[in-house]
């Protein structure tokens, strides 16, 4: 049946932190979304959520459907323990580029937590400069059920800012590409030039700079 189904994916993608929840360790999870795009911010978010009731459908936020992350969003915040984003504008990214910029993301998204975990699950990233332990895993939006949660909290927040600057500046089509190098940016990038949010490390190769 579809829901013993859904209740065993559930199961298995929190099999990491069940490990800590058995041991009354409280573990959160951390994530980012917006380091390739030709323009807007790098979000990460960092969420600590119960180990009952798992919230259904929860996965990494490139497998899920605008919808379907437009509709967990709030049960994940409003089931959440304690949930943060933290953002790094363009210009902050062309100053000291796109790494940098996302770990202090990632920084002020763990130091916004109302409460903290005593230990985070990453995507990839290591060595965060947050005083906690950190266990980076590769492809972790896809292994861990607090790393998928935190892929949609960023996810929709930097999405649907990218929908708000595309009412700002239509030319670009952000609310169809949300800054990410398509085509149709390129051409229109070429065209009208770069707009406030674009970053102008990213974009040097089709201006000509």
């Amino acid at each position: 049946m579809p829901r013993k189904n859904e209740d065993e994916r559930l199961k298995e993608l929190c099999r990491i932190e069940r490990e800590y929840w058995n041991k009354g360790i409280l573990p959160g999870g951390m994530d980012e979304v917006g380091r390739g795009p030709l323009a807007g911010p790098v979000v990460a978010a960092c969420i600590v959520l119960p180990p009952e009731p798992l919230i259904k459908y929860v996965n990494d936020s490139k497998k899920l459907s605008p919808g379907r992350r437009e509709k967990l969003y709030p049960q994940l915040i409003e089931s959440a323990v304690s949930v943060a984003a933290g953002w790094r504008e363009p210009a902050e990214i062309d100053e000291i580029n796109i790494l940098n910029a996302t770990r202090r993301a990632f920084k002020e998204a763990f130091d916004k937590l109302d409460k903290k975990p005593d230990v985070v699950l990453l995507d990839a990233i290591s060595g965060l400069d947050i005083p906690t332990e950190q266990h980076p895993f590769i492809h972790g939006d896809a292994l861990s059920y607090l790393i998928a949660a935190a892929s949609i909290v960023a996810k929709v927040q930097r999405d649907n800012y990218m929908i708000e600057m595309d009412a700002l500046y239509p030319e670009y089509g952000f609310a169809k590409n949300k800054g990410y190098g398509t085509a149709e940016h390129i051409a229109a990038l070429k065209k009208y030039g770069p707009c406030p949010i674009h970053r102008r490390s990213f974009i040097k190769n089709f201006m000509g700079e």
